[in-house]
């Protein structure tokens, strides 16, 4: 029987059906580890993020968000960060926990959703979020922001990698529940993609991830947006 909507959390579940269910996709994408994925081949961290600790960034707690296997949560605790990753699919997990066994590095991997996961108030002093946020529902925007808010430290940093238009379509909201599919994701334009995050954050950095050819000690595809933010 369906409910009545008599709560926010109410409409956002009953927008949530209007898609695919997201926890049995991402099962099924990690459940192959040799598909010819570009960051599955990979190990190190994002260019961008070598890049930022590089240049300073040196947070003493981390929250990753869709981990996937590991790399950039491994390399932040390798930096000397207190990390928290967390990824709604077991078997993302489960490759994760392995590649930080073999590195000999203490994560702390936590299978859920960003909208389920437990955290004290203003921990973080560094969010990071490499592939999330192209895949998230348009509905699902402002929690998603309204969390890193309240989970970033003061003047706390934020770390996001997502399509641009080469990487995906730039699929409208509207069209997404006319649809009722998000694709393979959402390519957002520069001023999307801004647009989502101005109000709330100061744009430190923008550009695109620079291509890096394999194999080497870290990821980048042009198809993807590298952005820096810092909470206002």
């Amino acid at each position: 029987m369906e409910k009545d909507i008599l709560s926010y959390d109410d409409l956002l579940d009953m927008l949530d059906d209007f898609l695919r269910e997201p926890k049995p996709f991402w099962e099924s994408f990690y459940e192959d580890r040799k598909r010819d994925i570009p960051f599955f081949k990979v190990k190190g961290p994002d260019e961008n993020l070598a890049e930022y600790v590089e240049n300073g960034l040196k947070p003493q707690r981390v929250l990753e968000l869709g981990r996937g296997p590991g790399r950039n949560a491994i390399f932040m605790a390798q930096n000397g960060a207190r990390v928290d990753a967390i990824d709604l699919s077991a078997k993302a997990i489960d490759w994760a926990r392995e590649r930080a066994f073999e590195a000999e590095i203490d994560v702390n991997f936590v299978c859920t959703s960003l909208f389920d996961f437990k955290y004290e108030p203003h921990t973080y002093d560094f969010i990071y979020d490499c592939g999330m946020f192209h895949h998230l529902p348009p509905h699902r925007r402002l929690t998603y922001r309204a969390i890193l808010k309240r989970a970033l430290k003061p003047g706390g940093q934020f770390g996001l990698v997502c399509f641009n238009t080469d990487g995906a379509l730039g699929t409208s909201d509207w069209d997404v529940y006319r649809i009722g599919s998000l694709k393979r994701g959402i390519g957002y334009s520069e001023e999307r993609l801004k647009a989502n995050f101005m109000e709330e954050f100061d744009i430190m950095q923008f550009r695109r991830m620079k291509k890096i050819q394999q194999p080497s000690e870290v990821f980048g595809e042009d198809f993807l947006w590298a952005c820096l933010m810092r909470i206002k």
